[in-house]
């Protein structure tokens, strides 16, 4: 496995488990993550990270419920990074753009400048790699 620095912000208002979600799918975009690689266990990452397996445990289940991995009781838990396009991926993510458009709209950012945004931070294929 690659080593992802994944780092957490106790003073955030962004919960610990959501925080670690969100590091581990940009770890899967950036291709830290490979396809069928196994996740540390909830403990070892629990260990790794400084928090509590509870914590770890609820962030492998919200990525599991999403389909980023799979657990296997045999060998763990296993990186998804190839998913199907399916409709309800769509509408949440239409939904979220939505709402970010909205407030970019307010903060005066034009559509080109959102466009621009939003090319500089998608996971190019030689990142993929």
């Amino acid at each position: 496995m690659n080593k992802m620095l994944i780092t957490i912000d106790s003073t955030s208002e962004i919960p610990i488990y959501q925080q670690l979600s969100e590091q581990i799918i940009l770890g899967i975009a950036a291709g830290d993550f490979q396809n069928g690689e196994l996740l540390p266990s909830v403990r070892q990452m629990a260990d790794e990270i400084g928090v509590n397996a509870m914590t770890v445990s609820k962030s492998y289940g919200f990525l599991r419920e999403k389909g980023y991995v799979v657990t296997d009781r045999r060998n763990g838990t296993i990186v998804q990074a190839q998913l199907p396009l399916n409709p309800p991926f769509v509408q949440e993510l239409t939904e979220r753009l939505r709402l970010l458009a909205a407030e970019a709209s307010i903060h005066q950012l034009s559509l080109t400048e959102l466009q621009q945004q939003l090319a500089a931070v998608y996971p190019s294929e030689e990142e993929e790699k």
